[in-house]
């Protein structure tokens, strides 16, 4: 039929034109399949007057229809009027798949996705599209429940939709937003990937700390042949800088096509890379490439000065910042410079320009004041604070040690017999819970995780010039006088990067924080 031509090719006014020059020469015998194609050009050009005026004049024939009846509800839909759709499919008597498929997506579109949830399970026997549709709606709210909705489902389709590409898919997704990594990597591995399949699981890997799973999956990628675009990439950069480990930065840069390098959002990824990396001098190049550097990139690279103690040229750079581009996050990134490197004076004339303190900001400034133990200033600061939730300043956590190889602990103890030798005294202060009777204060401390980390790298390579560890809680006041000395006297640099900062411990025994960590 020509108006189905018309609409399939988007010239839906022109199907509409031909529609009414039907009704002018034959008004007593329209086609159903004309009605129809009619109410789905004013679907697609929202034309409410026209679309209801089609179901006045043709409501009889319509509503013995069920396929036309399954495009009016469709209509109603997408114009919002929700209330009439519900009219239309309460009045059904004989309810098909395909007016179940268009009230669930119109539901979806009018983000009313409990009630879609709810004709779900009204419907016996539900086909490919009825499924697809009840998994987008479990996908879109993404809670515990939900996802409990989504296995149960699933685990009860037919045979035949076992295997199907498209409900997997879908269910790959619904398990991806409801949290479940776990299930959508079962799910993944058989479903046709793509590079959306993939870009949405390194997403969710990057959220939830599993960076290294992005990087196995770019492997994937390359044995899949499948070409990274712009999105894949920017995962496969962030990952590498929530790992933060030079060589891997490094190798993840050397395989970015040149067109892409270019790329505003791939450059100040980069930047954050590097940044986090401790390579401070690759980030500033990258930030001084950008011909016009937008909001993420300036607070991006004030942000890597900040990690790698370099507050005063975080402070210059923000004061050369356009006042249009600062937003919530620069603030928190340049008050964190100052903090780091006590810089209070600094950060106290930043904090009271702000018009517009939000919560984060005040917490930022406590922990600024506090690390320069301004106790009462920043009590003060606290109780001035509008909100009742009160910011929450660094606390110390200390890592749990657990068994590793004997030549790793052999190293250990060396390192131990070898500060001690130098003059170092263990601080008890930094233990947090009472003594067990087999316990030292020396055995507890060296116990730490970054300890235990700088010991395996000895032995894995003794004559090694430079360590990079990366961990996830701020470092011990012991554990960061012991870095200094042991690359002092082991005369090789040491990068931690911890919760708060980047740490580069020198061999003449110093630290880029100078000790304001």
């Amino acid at each position: 039929m020509e108006m189905k031509k018309l609409n399939d090719r988007k010239e839906f006014r022109k199907a509409l034109v031909l529609f009414n020059e039907y009704e002018d020469k034959n008004s007593g015998i329209i086609s159903d399949v004309a009605i129809n194609q009619a109410l789905k050009s004013f679907t697609n050009i929202e034309d409410f007057q026209g679309g209801s005026y089609i179901y006045i004049k043709y409501s009889s024939r319509i509503e013995k229809n069920c396929f036309i009846l399954a495009s009016l509800i469709h209509f109603y839909m997408q114009c919002g009027d929700v209330n009439r759709a519900e009219q239309i499919y309460n009045k059904s008597n004989n309810k098909t798949m395909g007016i179940y498929g268009a009230m669930m997506k119109g539901l979806i579109k009018n983000n009313m996705l409990n009630e879609t949830i709810n004709i779900f399970f009204k419907i016996s026997n539900p086909d490919e599209i009825i499924l697809i549709l009840f998994f987008h709606a479990c996908a879109r709210i993404g809670t515990k429940e939900t996802l409990n909705l989504v296995k149960k489902v699933l685990s009860n389709i037919p045979n035949c939709y076992r295997k199907n590409s498209n409900i997997l898919t879908t269910a790959f997704d619904a398990f991806i937003k409801c949290g479940d990594l776990s299930s959508a990597e079962l799910i993944f591995s058989n479903i046709k990937r793509n590079r959306i399949s993939y870009g949405n699981l390194m997403n969710a890997f990057n959220r939830n700390y599993q960076p290294d799973k992005t990087l196995d999956l770019y492997n994937k990628m390359k044995i899949d042949r499948i070409k990274l675009d712009i999105i894949c990439w920017l995962h496969l950069i962030n990952a590498s800088a929530n790992i933060g480990i030079i060589s891997i930065c490094q190798s993840i840069f050397e395989q970015i096509p040149m067109d892409f390098i270019e790329n505003s959002y791939i450059k100040n990824a980069l930047i954050d890379m590097w940044g986090k990396s401790g390579c401070i001098d690759k980030a500033k190049n990258i930030f001084q490439s950008l011909t016009q550097p937008d909001t993420i990139g300036y607070t991006s690279m004030i942000n890597s000065y900040g990690l790698n103690g370099m507050g005063i040229e975080a402070i210059k750079l923000f004061d050369k910042m356009p006042r249009e581009l600062i937003f919530e996050e620069t603030y928190v990134c340049v008050l964190n410079a100052c903090s780091h490197s006590g810089l209070v004076d600094h950060a106290r004339s930043i904090f009271f320009n702000i018009i517009n303190k939000t919560e984060k900001i005040y917490t930022t400034m406590v922990d600024c004041l506090s690390r320069a133990f301004l106790f009462e200033e920043a009590q003060i600061l606290i109780n001035n604070f509008e909100l009742h939730h009160s910011p929450s300043p660094t606390m110390l956590t200390h890592d749990r040690s657990h068994p590793r190889s004997k030549d790793i602990y052999a190293e250990n103890d060396k390192i131990s017999n070898e500060l001690i030798e130098h003059g170092h005294q263990f601080d008890s202060a930094w233990i947090t819970r009472l003594l067990d009777e087999n316990e030292t204060i020396a055995s507890v401390l060296s116990g730490h995780s970054e300890r235990l980390a700088i010991a395996w790298n000895f032995v894995a390579n003794p004559n090694t010039k430079q360590i990079q560890i990366t961990k996830n809680l701020r470092i011990c006041g012991d554990c960061h006088q012991v870095t200094k000395l042991i690359a002092a006297i082991r005369q090789c640099e040491i990068i931690v990067r911890d919760a708060n900062r980047i740490h580069h411990f020198y061999t003449n025994g110093q630290c880029s924080c100078q000790d304001y960590f």
